[in-house]
């Protein structure tokens, strides 16, 4: 079984992360994409940050009608900040006839080197790549390697930030969330 890792925060889980996971289904071999909500990136502050549960709720509810879609808690057992090569290493012990493999935005690769032990994930894991706006432009000599395969993609300039603001703010953020996402959120004051 092919797995895509579509790991993040997602604080909270929105439209442009669902299309992003149903085209690299349409685009790769990938048979199923796992979102795994991270407990805590080791590149990003904690600050405004919903709990990992109110967070991994909000990708079950976005996803539950495709088949194709799962949510992972994986990381919130493993020890904190979470670890890409951490994970990928408890994921393939735990299902070792699973093939997994990173999807990952082209920007992420411009600081990909300081990643924990990103030799071995450039070794052994293949990473979908899909184009995020003006992140092209001097890509570093990793993004040649041979496990590196890009994927076209919608460019879409929808970011958790602009919806967790919009929500403080008190402006619509419809269409934007998945609707079961956003009446949890409307439902629980979250982002106030």
């Amino acid at each position: 079984m092919k797995i895509g890792l579509f790991f993040g925060t997602f604080n909270p889980i929105h439209t442009g992360h669902l299309i992003l996971a149903q085209t690299a289904l349409n685009e790769t071999f990938l048979e199923y994409v796992w979102f795994l909500v991270s407990p805590q990136n080791p590149f990003k502050q904690k600050k405004n940050l919903l709990s990992e549960y109110d967070r991994l709720r909000m990708v079950e509810l976005a996803i539950e009608d495709h088949d194709q879609l799962r949510a992972s808690n994986v990381e919130f057992t493993l020890p904190k900040p979470s670890y890409t090569i951490d994970t990928l290493t408890h994921l393939r012990e735990r299902y070792p006839s699973y093939e997994f493999s990173i999807i990952m935005g082209e920007d992420n690769l411009q600081h990909f080197h300081k990643w924990k032990n990103y030799e071995a994930i450039l070794k052994y894991y293949p990473i979908y790549i899909y184009p995020r706006g003006g992140a092209g432009a001097a890509l570093p000599q990793v993004a040649e390697h041979p496990h590196i395969r890009r994927f076209e993609a919608p460019l879409l300039q929808l970011s958790a930030t602009y919806l967790r603001a919009c929500i403080r703010a008190g402006k619509s953020v419809r269409y934007m969330l998945p609707e079961p996402v956003r009446e949890y959120i409307e439902i629980r004051g979250l982002y106030k």
